[in-house]
């Protein structure tokens, strides 16, 4: 089965560039399913009912979030009644939405989990004590993955290592620029720490420059419109035995 992931989907620059590539781009490389991360999907940030859904009539199959999942009220029905959007698990309990679901594709069942990092991030329950208590409710999913939506790379790194031989892959967003450390663990899980963004390519993580340097350099409040110019997508190819559900290949992805 060969899944492509992409990463963070930045505003309406990165919809728009995303469906002008995506239905062909599957076809070329045999896509199965595609997951892409939706919270950034939004005008002004956040993720509403209409980029979802753009993301999905552009040819994504799944959408997973993070930290900016309930920027937008008006997304809330829509993250609790879908199967095919979850945000991080390890919220708390009562939040809006569910933290994994499935996907049946016939020949496999995928299981798609969504986890938040707790360093440097909002506060959350802990990651590696919450997907233990998922893994067991998937056992019937022959392919598992993970979309770590985290800031530190130690702990994208370590729960990488934690969950080796345990899900088919980890994935890491959330920085919005791609590693260069996709690699197969030694038990056969697919790890790479961030894959990346959809977006403006010549941005900081999206945002226009200028507007970065002058808050990192003053401290005042700004407004980050999103960045002019040519786009980028970037994500992640993942081949696995469907059979076993462990990873065969893992192909970074950029495209300008």
């Amino acid at each position: 089965m060969n899944i492509l992931v992409i990463g963070d989907v930045v505003s309406s620059k990165g919809c728009e560039f995303l469906r002008s590539i995506l239905p062909a781009y599957k076809k070329l490389k045999n896509i199965d399913l595609c997951i892409a991360n939706g919270e950034n999907s939004a005008v002004g940030n956040g993720i509403t009912p209409f980029s979802a859904q753009y993301l999905f009539d552009s040819g994504v199959d799944f959408i997973t979030t993070g930290n900016h999942v309930y920027r937008r009220r008006e997304f809330y029905e829509m993250l609790d009644e879908s199967d095919d959007i979850i945000r991080p698990a390890n919220f708390f309990k009562g939040n809006p939405g569910k933290g994994y679901s499935t996907v049946d594709m016939g020949f496999a069942k995928v299981g798609i989990i969504n986890l938040s990092g707790s360093v440097y991030m909002d506060r959350c329950d802990n990651p590696f004590t919450v997907i233990d208590d998922i893994l067991p409710k998937l056992s019937d999913c022959r392919i598992t993955l993970v979309d770590f939506h985290a800031e530190a790379t130690a702990e994208k790194r370590a729960m990488g290592f934690y969950l080796d031989g345990r899900v088919s892959a980890v994935f890491g967003t959330h920085t919005h620029v791609i590693t260069g450390d996709a690699t197969i663990l030694t038990k056969g899980t697919a790890y790479i720490t961030d894959i990346g963004m959809t977006g403006p390519k010549h941005s900081v993580l999206g945002v226009k420059p200028e507007i970065s340097i002058d808050w990192l350099r003053t401290g005042m409040p700004a407004r980050f419109d999103t960045a002019e110019g040519e786009c980028i997508m970037n994500g992640c190819i993942f081949e696995f035995d469907n059979k076993t559900g462990k990873a065969i290949s893992i192909e970074p992805v950029t495209i300008e």
